[in-house]
């Protein structure tokens, strides 16, 4: 009998002691709850409670890792995207995250959620794609709000991904394509602009002497019959033919005279015209006589 009482004692001893120790972990806290109400908060270790009349219930501190699951959102430039995100957050008043909300996890997310919606709606496509560290506080900010109050601080927010449609990304891989060759036009347009400054100014240069425009022309053709071609093409610039249009001028016509002095060499002139003009006169007639002797019998 007395052995029976011993062993009762033993087992509603251990029952007791099972009902009154609690274990906390080193990234737990102990909310202890005495008719419902919380009347201290337990650090890990070892801790005692009062059998049947205390409750304690464990809030994890780790930092929690929550994907948004991807929200479909049309943005201000009216594009349709899927975005999707994940949320970094911790406890920091357990009493909070426990009295204040009913599953506090569950709250983060949907208020996630929703802004993430808000955030695709009030930005641009440009932004979501390049500008996302500003987006990423933006959306720090607006879930961290309404968290402070259940005991949550949110430590960080990124976007992940941002889906868009196909033809979409057709459109944007014809303009960047459009935009590449755009550059490449101009890139170009301004090497034969900075080509045309140098060659003219060569080309000034080789016109004030013509000798090097011709070492030139020299140098071209070394340079084509380095080749080793069958078939040697020749250029003949335009500049040559000028320097030798030059080169064979005309001689410049007279200057021109006026009335008087023409009218003076006019008289100057007459008589040697006058003389000019008599003298085949007088070996015609030489001529004629000569003629008539010779054809006259002799006597």
């Amino acid at each position: 009998m007395e052995t029976l009482v011993v062993l009762g004692s033993l087992l509603g001893t251990g029952v007791l002691t099972a009902a009154s120790v609690r274990v906390v972990a080193q990234y737990e806290r102990g909310l202890i709850f005495r008719f419902g109400r919380v009347v201290a908060t337990r650090d890990p270790g070892l801790r005692w409670l009062i059998p049947f009349i205390d409750r304690m219930r464990k809030v994890s501190m780790q930092i929690v890792t929550l994907p948004v699951p991807a929200q479909e959102g049309i943005t201000r430039d009216n594009v349709t995207v899927r975005v999707d995100a994940v949320v970094y957050f911790r406890v920091f008043d357990p009493v909070l995250a426990v009295v204040e909300v009913q599953n506090y996890l569950f709250a983060v997310g949907q208020v996630a959620q929703t802004s993430l919606r808000s955030i695709i709606g009030k930005s641009d496509l440009d932004s979501l794609l390049s500008n996302r560290e500003e987006l990423n506080k933006g959306l720090e900010i607006m879930i961290d709000s309404p968290a402070l109050g259940w005991g949550v601080h949110i430590d960080r927010v990124e976007i992940k991904d941002v889906a868009l449609p196909d033809s979409l990304k057709r459109s944007m891989s014809r303009q960047a394509e459009a935009e590449r060759e755009r550059r490449a036009r101009v890139i170009s347009a301004e090497g034969e602009l900075q080509a045309s400054k140098m060659l003219a100014q060569a080309g000034a240069q080789m016109s004030e002497s013509p000798a090097a425009l011709q070492l030139r022309l020299l140098e071209t053709v070394v340079q084509v019959a380095a080749e080793k071609n069958s078939t040697l093409v020749l250029p003949f610039p335009v500049e040559l033919l000028r320097f030798l249009e030059r080169s064979t001028a005309p001689a410049a016509p007279p200057p021109p005279t006026t009335d008087r002095q023409a009218a003076v060499t006019e008289q100057h002139d007459k008589p040697a015209a006058l003389a000019a003009s008599e003298q085949p006169r007088q070996l015609d007639a030489a001529d004629e006589s000569s003629t008539a002797r010779a054809n006259s019998p002799r006597e």
